[in-house]
């Protein structure tokens, strides 16, 4: 069996028989793309340990992050775990395969007034203007921000997941877990500006099959159908990239924001755990390394002897 025709029963078998999310599972196929491509869709039984390494050469050639070649490691790693399991192969070839170590690198965060200023602004210019996308672009940044939701999250809620009375959204994250999500009184007001005055106006814009049905998604693109990632992305690089100052800036770091201004003020770590979705807290407790960052700032700009 060549490699292609391998990697697809593997990412089937994935979704299938392990269940992991669709976003999980387009990382692995993307991975194994790569590799296919990289030696040609070989026949998997003539795979060996240096086809893998001259694959993950290149993509250290051609500038990839570490994280991505150790991320692509530990792909081939599973495929071939799976290959020898099913019969494919008689020896795994990737077991001394040697990924490179990861860097732990501080998220970009924006300062809490910065944060204020930016959604009391968007959400200033949308009651002005009203325009259906600028209500939805404000209703978006005080969730990811007031809930720190992941973008899937975000993108993949549904009417009957909030709960406007008591201020909580009920999100499916990682792995397929639920948990509710409180969000605070700014985000309540975006949320009901958009959902009373802007969704209604770009549901009116969908066309095509099926034009006539109403979508359960909260959040909708301009065109009327469940708003993307990709969308998402766009609206948050134009809007928080220029406050945080980095140039791709996506929804991840209001996230990081939210996070580390909750444990700035004093929050419990493990209640962070619990409203990010984190399974383990050693996740959690990079945003205690960036407030020790503005920490050890603090000290060297003000104390007489730093």
């Amino acid at each position: 069996m060549r490699i292609s025709a391998a990697v697809a029963a593997y990412t089937g078998h994935l979704a299938d028989v392990r269940r992991l999310s669709p976003a999980t599972v387009r990382a692995y196929r993307a991975d194994l793309a790569d590799l296919t491509r990289s030696c040609g869709d070989l026949e998997i039984a003539d795979v060996d340990l240096e086809t893998l390494r001259e694959w993950l050469w290149t993509a250290t050639k051609r500038g990839d992050a570490r994280a991505t070649i150790a991320r692509r490691t530990a792909s081939a790693r599973g495929f071939f775990d799976w290959a020898v399991e099913t019969g494919l192969r008689g020896t795994d070839p990737s077991l001394r395969l040697v990924a490179p170590k990861r860097g732990r690198t501080l998220p970009h965060i924006a300062t809490a007034g910065a944060m204020a200023s930016l959604l009391d602004d968007a959400r200033t210019v949308a009651d002005e203007e009203g325009d259906p996308l600028a209500l939805r672009d404000a209703a978006i940044l005080e969730l990811l921000y007031g809930a720190a939701l992941r973008v899937s999250e975000l993108c993949g809620l549904d009417l009957d997941a909030v709960d406007r009375d008591r201020r909580t959204v009920r999100v499916v994250g990682k792995g397929s877990k639920e948990r509710i999500v409180p969000f605070g009184a700014p985000a309540g007001r975006a949320l009901d500006a958009y959902l009373v005055r802007g969704r209604s106006a770009l549901l009116a814009r969908r066309t095509g099959p099926g034009a006539g049905a109403r979508p359960s998604a909260i959040f909708l693109g301009a065109r009327g159908g469940r708003i993307g990632p990709r969308a998402v992305y766009d609206v948050v690089a134009r809007t928080v990239g220029p406050v945080v100052g980095a140039g791709a800036v996506g929804p991840h770091a209001l996230r990081h924001s939210a996070a580390t201004h909750l444990i700035d003020g004093g929050a419990d770590l493990r209640a962070v755990q619990e409203l990010l979705g984190h399974a383990s807290l050693g996740t959690t407790q990079i945003y205690t390394h960036v407030s020790a960052e503005k920490l050890t700032a603090s000290y060297r700009l003000a104390h007489p002897r730093a």
